[in-house]
């Protein structure tokens, strides 16, 4: 699976404006709502809230992984969003968020959900693509750098 086939272009915001972490998980669910129709913005949100309570997905490097399964959703949806300024999300390293990329899966996806979000982290544990990410200035810079750390996999 790569994730340019999951990932919703046009749900991808490079200026987040929240400064909280439930700011951030609203804004991540209104943006997937928007571009996709089978998507439920609040029933998104309550998705991804109940997941973050159990603990937190900021993984640390200035990135987290919001996620969750949803009920009635067709398929894997993915998206990207990053914080200029930076979010305390609840990171395991206490340090600031301003990588996220969201993933969300139909309620039974089963090992879809892992081999993604396995996938996802290996993108990020690499120092060069979090900078190109941190640094791309348009959406396509955005999606050129994941397809280029697609095409390693």
């Amino acid at each position: 699976m790569k994730i340019m086939d999951i990932l919703v272009r046009d749900a991808v915001i490079l200026d987040l404006t929240a400064t909280d972490k439930r700011g951030v998980i609203d804004e991540l669910a209104s943006a997937l709502a928007k571009a996709e129709p089978e998507v439920d913005a609040d029933r998104l949100r309550a998705v991804l809230l109940e997941r973050e309570e159990l603990q937190s997905t900021g993984i640390g490097d200035g990135v987290a992984i919001p996620h969750g399964k949803m009920p009635g959703l067709p398929r894997l949806l993915a998206s990207f969003a990053r914080s200029r300024n930076g979010v305390d999300f609840e990171s395991i390293d206490g340090q600031l968020t301003n990588l996220f990329f969201l993933l969300v899966v139909p309620e039974h996806s089963g090992g879809q959900h892992l081999k993604a979000l396995a996938r996802i982290s290996r993108f990020f544990r690499d120092a060069a693509f979090r900078k190109d990410l941190a640094e791309a200035e348009t959406a396509a810079d955005v999606f050129r750098a994941l397809e280029e750390e697609d095409a390693k996999f």
